[in-house]
């Protein structure tokens, strides 16, 4: 049985590792000879800002560089299985096979046809192995941001319906032979996550299928991970709800002390589309302190590359940086003690963009997974090449509004 790798100790690991500490520590010398030559001439020499902005990339790329190691290290192998789910039995081998006899030839005897939701004949597909679905769902957690941080459930129907309560069950003070008045009931909300249909069509060529030594499974679950990762991570972020999850920057998004429930709170960064002139961090502080306090012991920043550069810039009351490196592969760089997640899907520093979001995620944002991978072999529709229709269904949207903030690029 194959088992998820330890990376923290493998050479490639400490070279990245050691590659994004020094790279930092260069950056804090040129940051910092920057800041001195602002501080003296109210500007920076051109040169100057060019060597901040090459060290910075540098930054980036050792970033990247750990980020990839970190993450392949994470991915499972096909084989790998759940602690505590047992080995195979023979059905298991059994379905395997005939499934595997599907992908090379087209043969479909002892596979179960799901219908699709049309009435055309090319819409049906056969249900993947237990142990394929296991993979890619897994690899798809190593690979999508969203579902590192959030939390993801697998249910049975195509809507997932969760009642909330948006206020608590009133309580009171009484005296012991006091009478006890009825108090309010809670107030519950239904919270409704349906699942859309995300789709893949990998390519093989029959040669491929054919050679002994190729895991069919494996290399299925390798070719849809990518794609379905980059599907999910935009709607997670960005998606209208509309055939898709419904991302947490879709929802309203008004001021922190207007914030309702079914809204996302903002705090603004005090300039338009760009952070404030003087203190920027203390518009970050106020972003970490607009969730209430028991959101912010598992809260972390999420914003995209460009943002994780510009906020690499800024020091602390005491002349610290805000933003440090990860002291161990395995674990992510952090923006005022608090963990960072990438996410390229995120805004760009602009007017009125909400670049910046912070908040416990977990408890914030919910990923539905419906149970059940389909797989539909075409090997008409590209000639000579043979296409495989994957299709898995997966919704989202957040569940609890109190958890996770924004930072709006906006004066007010």
């Amino acid at each position: 049985m194959k088992e998820t790798k330890t990376v923290s100790g493998t050479p490639e690991a400490r070279a990245a590792m050691h590659e994004m500490m020094a790279a930092f520590e260069a950056f804090k010398g040129a940051n910092d000879a920057r800041l001195d030559e602002i501080e003296r001439k109210s500007s920076a020499d051109v040169l100057l800002e060019e060597k901040v902005a090459r060290i910075d990339q540098a930054v980036a790329s050792a970033q990247a560089r750990l980020d990839r190691v970190v993450s392949e290290g994470r991915r499972p192998g096909l084989a790998a299985a759940p602690s505590g789910v047992p080995a195979q039995g023979r059905d298991d081998k059994e379905t395997k096979a005939a499934f595997d006899g599907y992908l090379k030839t087209g043969q479909s005897f002892g596979l179960e046809l799901k219908a699709g939701l049309s009435t055309a004949s090319n819409s049906a597909g056969y249900v993947v192995p237990e142990q394929t679905e296991r993979a890619i769902e897994r690899r798809l957690m190593a690979g999508s941001p969203m579902r590192e941080i959030a939390t993801v459930r697998t249910v049975g129907a195509g809507v997932f319906r969760k009642p909330v309560s948006t206020a608590g069950v009133a309580s009171g003070w009484v005296a012991e032979t006091a009478a006890r008045p009825e108090t309010d009931p809670a107030t519950l909300a239904l919270l409704e996550f349906p699942s859309a249909d995300l789709y893949a069509n990998p390519a093989a060529t029959q040669s491929l299928l054919d050679d002994a030594l190729i895991d069919l499974d494996e290399w299925l679950a390798a070719e849809v991970e990518d794609a379905f990762a980059a599907q999910e991570t935009q709607a997670f972020v960005n998606g209208d709800g509309v055939n898709k999850p419904k991302g947490f920057l879709s929802y309203d998004i008004v001021a922190e002390a207007d914030h309702e429930w079914g809204e996302i709170g903002y705090v603004a960064s005090g300039a338009a589309g760009a952070f404030a002139a003087e203190d920027p961090t203390d518009r970050l502080i106020d972003l970490v302190y607009a969730p209430k306090a028991q959101y912010r012991p598992n809260g972390r920043f999420v914003m995209n590359r460009k943002t994780v550069s510009a906020v690499r810039k800024f020091k602390d009351a005491d002349g610290n940086y805000i933003w440090q490196p990860a002291q161990r592969a395995g674990e992510t760089a952090s923006l005022l003690g608090y963990r960072v997640t990438e996410i390229e899907t995120m805004p760009d520093i602009a007017a009125n963009s909400a670049a910046i979001a912070f908040g416990d995620f977990q408890r914030g944002y919910l990923i539905v997974d419906r149970a059940g991978v389909r797989v539909l072999r075409d090997p008409y529709s590209a000639k000579p090449y043979v296409l495989f229709y994957t299709t898995k269904r997966v919704g989202g949207g957040v569940q609890n509004f109190d958890a996770i903030k924004v930072m709006k690029f906006s004066a007010t």
